[in-house]
């Protein structure tokens, strides 16, 4: 059970650090290599493969339908994070680090940067929140 709780450790810390490497790579719409950019979906979809092996779906819309749903004050490292930016659900995701920290591709932002969810821009878009079971396999399919 400790090694497992160990891994688990491990897997969120290398997830982070490898998104927080990406810091200042520039926003692209459909982008999705640190070379060509990132767009939110692209970048999250790079970071989880990148660290963990782990291929989610390519956009934030479908990234919403798979993992657990997670209440926001449940919320740990690791997790999406969904906004409604577009006037429409889940069209914005993010990695959540603590702290009511979390890491995106910002279109607005000059690319992948870190902001504060309490921030009144993003408090009143946040749109929900999922943790992905790295454990289940690299190829997580949607619901």
């Amino acid at each position: 059970m400790i090694e497992h709780a160990n891994a688990a450790a491990d897997a969120v810390t290398d997830l982070i650090d490898n998104g927080l490497s990406l810091l200042g790579i520039r926003y692209r719409f459909g982008g999705n290599t640190p070379q060509s950019g990132f767009d939110c979906s692209g970048f999250v979809r790079h970071v989880f493969s990148d660290a963990l092996g782990v291929l989610l779906p390519r956009t934030a819309v479908e990234m919403a339908r798979v993992g657990e749903t997670i209440p926001k004050d449940e919320l740990q490292p690791g997790d999406l994070v969904f906004f409604n930016t577009l006037r429409r659900s889940f069209s914005h995701v993010g990695i959540y680090l603590g702290d009511n920290k979390f890491m995106h591709a910002n279109s607005r932002g000059g690319g992948v940067r870190v902001d504060d969810m309490t921030g009144r821009y993003w408090a009143k878009r946040f749109n929900g929140a999922r943790r992905i079971d790295v454990d289940q396999g690299s190829d997580i399919s949607l619901r």
